[in-house]
């Protein structure tokens, strides 16, 4: 089974999708600039499945060790994570953007605009050439995902300009319950997921709801 890891496993980025993949049997591991947070959210994690399916490295030790890697930092601090672990990060790696540039007045959320015309793209242009970045995640609030008693009912896109590393990532999603992964082509479809997660949080805010997800029909 592939090895999951999360560059900045620590923060509410993180922590709905390690319980996911974790309840669905695989082996997960937290990086966080300080091991003793990355142990210590692995242990409470540990507490909430009621089993030992979680491990808290270093994020280097992280990178080492895995082989998907999901960046899971607040956006505005991605591109400082990876120049951290760009030693550590090569074509063994697929790294997964989940971030959405976005931030939140009076409750209505607004795309804050990037160097490159999504998040996604803006990070690829900060990796090393031979590691593969797929977007995904990027449409699932952080809350719905954490609250393991929530069937989630919804789709992943999931987009990038690798194909086989768009498949080893749909293949990990697809162990997750009531998840469904859809390829959404090239990694320039971040530019529309990442401005989807905009409309989901307004349509939040408009009927006072929180879990706002799309589910394609007739696919």
């Amino acid at each position: 089974m592939v090895q999951i890891g999360f560059l900045g496993g620590t923060g509410i980025e993180a922590r709905g999708l390690a319980l996911r993949f974790a309840a669905a049997g695989c082996k997960i591991i937290l990086g966080s600039r300080t091991l003793e947070r990355a142990r210590h959210a692995a242990e409470t994690y540990n507490v909430i499945l009621g089993k030992e399916m979680i491990e808290g490295l270093s994020n280097t030790e992280m990178c080492r060790a895995a082989e998907i890697v999901f960046l899971t930092v607040p956006f505005a601090l991605a591109i400082e994570a990876i120049d951290n672990c760009r030693s550590e990060l090569d074509a063994r790696h697929v790294l997964v953007d989940v971030t959405v540039p976005l931030m939140f007045s009076a409750g209505h959320a607004e795309y804050q605009k990037q160097d490159a015309e999504s998040n996604s793209e803006n990070i690829a242009q900060h990796l090393p050439e031979n590691v593969p970045l797929v977007a995904a995640f990027k449409t699932i609030p952080t809350a719905v995902l954490a609250d393991l008693s929530a069937p989630l009912d919804c789709d992943v896109f999931v987009c990038g300009d690798s194909e086989s590393a768009k498949q080893k990532v749909m293949a990990a999603i697809s162990m997750i319950p009531s998840l469904r992964p859809l390829d959404a082509g090239p990694l320039r479809m971040a530019r529309t997921l990442e401005r989807m997660t905009v409309l989901a949080a307004e349509l939040n805010h408009r009927y006072k709801k929180k879990g706002a997800r799309f589910r394609m029909i007739g696919i």
